[in-house]
């Protein structure tokens, strides 16, 4: 199995960049129920778009927020969600206290995906790959 990181699934959801051509083709080539992402990028891309939300002032303004609000609603529906478990929240603590240097959200992402033994896709090797064990490779570049 496949888990995208936050990156690799705003790259989905938003560019039409190189990258995320080079993303679309490589995941072409795989089964769809072997690609999955995880509650904690749904937390983070929420977030965000409800920070932007809370900013649209004008109507205008607030159509254009809830319509991408439905896009990234949309996004989520039609991949699985791989949930933040007990198994995860293990992980999560025995790699809090190797005290890994990287952010809150991207140790939980990890965490995930080393409960499931599975790949991470992501642009942030730098950090991913400080997470022993983990499996994590960059489909974007």
């Amino acid at each position: 199995m496949i888990v995208l990181d936050t990156d690799h699934v705003s790259l989905l959801e938003w560019a039409n960049s190189e990258e995320s051509q080079r993303l679309r083709a490589r995941l072409g080539k795989i089964p769809a129920e072997e690609v999955a992402t995880t509650i904690i990028s749904f937390e983070e891309q929420t977030r965000g778009w409800l920070a932007y939300m809370a900013k649209a002032r004008s109507l205008v303004q607030q159509v254009e927020a809830y319509r991408r609000l439905k896009r990234h609603l949309d996004v989520y529906r039609m991949i699985p969600v791989l949930e933040f478990d007990e198994s995860a929240a293990a992980q999560f603590r025995r790699l809090q206290m190797s005290r890994i240097r990287i952010g809150t959200w991207d140790l939980r992402i990890a965490a995930i995906a080393l409960a499931h033994d599975v790949t991470l896709l992501s642009r942030n090797l730098v950090d991913f790959r400080k997470v022993p064990g983990l499996k994590v490779e960059n489909w974007a570049s």
